[in-house]
């Protein structure tokens, strides 16, 4: 009653209003600054790997040379215990061309069946012609569809230099195909680069008749890729290599990791500026508060009492800002999308440019963990700097308190 009675007191009873005022909004803005930078960096991180399990392999299987019992190979990593899909691949670069636009393509040769199965490609959302129309012709990225000045029903020719062999040497190969379906996977590096062909086709292209490149598996626990490697690695053979989607990425997601904790550090520094706020206000109070600790100590009040009193006036403060910024955190980043497209518009564009980063647009994923990490953190930097205070308001003599009184 009495911590309430001083928080709520007007600065010409004593109070420091102000004061508390400013730590109040101090707390709830480092608060809020820190679950919305956490939130922003959990959706990037989600947004990358879903877009990289989404297109790509979760482990590719291959070796030093062409597979040519591919199909049986695939069968008995089928069988691997939670493996959920294998598809052998042709693979190789190529440049694509239509009429002056050029550009250098890493094309795919893989059946129907396991493009379909493919999340990011498959997107009726995002992608455009008709992908059941795959035999027929190629698919391509959306960034090589821009870069080629090409739509879905247009013919683009794929040159390649390793081609027909001849008496006079190897003469470039030159097919024309028509591009049936365009793809978006949600990464501008890989958008930019990709064409799919059908498997038979780019077997006759590349010279691969009867081979395979490489085993594209898809396993239920992407997570998890190594704790099968080893069962991988016996049921594909002694030659076979792995390459998983962590060692292709592992790099880039060592790099968050570091990332996310120094972002977590520096925003814990802001939440402990903000903090220190309690102290100036506390400090203040207890200043302004003299005459009354000499009375409550007088009639009888021990330091224990008198420490617990402007305890809770600080960790009052705390407990407050830290509720108000979680719920500011949390709304703004439920509505980030809305957010961030009204200041890229009053920005007026290119906030996030896709051109120079990994994915084409900037989520805010919130967890509950992230929540409970700013709120105990919040909580017990306010509680902490909140002793000092109270302590030195505990021991304050009262005989020297009601001294000029």
């Amino acid at each position: 009653m009495i911590a309430w009675r001083y928080l709520r007191a007007r600065r010409a009873e004593g109070g420091v209003s102000v004061m508390t005022w400013i730590s109040l909004i101090g707390i709830t803005l480092a608060v809020a600054a820190l679950i919305i930078t956490l939130a922003v960096r959990a959706g990037f991180r989600a947004e990358f790997v879903d877009a990289i399990l989404g297109s790509n392999a979760h482990v590719t299987v291959y070796s030093g040379q062409p597979m040519a019992d591919y199909d049986a190979m695939a069968a008995r990593v089928a069988g691997v215990e939670g493996v959920t899909r294998v598809a052998p691949l042709v693979k190789g670069q190529v440049m694509a061309s239509n009429q002056s636009q050029n550009a250098g393509v890493e094309v795919f040769g893989i059946s129907a069946e396991n493009l379909m199965s493919i999340p990011r490609v498959a997107n009726p959302e995002t992608g455009l012609g008709d992908i059941a129309r795959f035999g027929e012709g190629v698919a391509i990225g959306s960034g090589v569809a821009r870069s080629l000045r090409v739509s879905v029903g247009d013919k683009i020719k794929l040159i390649s230099p390793n081609g027909v062999k001849t008496a006079f040497g190897t003469s470039p190969r030159v097919n024309a195909y028509e591009v049936v379906y365009i793809f978006s996977i949600g990464r501008p590096d890989a958008d930019r680069v990709r064409l799919y062909m059908p498997f038979e086709e780019a077997q006759k292209y590349f010279n691969r008749e009867g081979l395979a490149d490489e085993l594209e598996v898809m396993v239920e626990d992407p997570d998890g890729v190594d704790d099968i490697a080893l069962p991988l690695i016996r049921a594909a053979g002694d030659t076979a290599l792995l390459w998983t989607w962590r060692d292709a990425s592992g790099a880039f997601l060592r790099a968050l990791a570091v990332e996310d904790t120094v972002m977590f550090v520096l925003m814990s520094i802001l939440v402990l500026i903000a903090s220190m706020n309690i102290i100036s206000g506390l400090v203040m109070l207890v200043k302004n508060k003299g005459r009354d600790i000499g009375i409550l100590r007088t009639m009888g009040l021990t330091e224990g009492s008198i420490l617990r009193v402007f305890f809770l006036s600080g960790a009052l403060v705390g407990l407050v800002g830290t509720a108000m910024g979680v719920v500011l955190g949390c709304l703004f980043a439920i509505y980030f999308d809305p957010i961030f497209a009204l200041v890229n518009g009053a920005a007026g564009g290119g906030v996030w440019d896709p051109a120079v980063r990994p994915i084409y647009r900037l989520p805010a994923k919130l967890q509950l963990g992230d929540v409970i990490s700013a709120v105990s953190l919040s909580l017990g930097l306010s509680f902490l700097v909140t002793i000092f205070p109270a302590r030195r308001a505990a021991r304050m003599n009262p005989v020297e308190a009601l001294r000029y009184e």
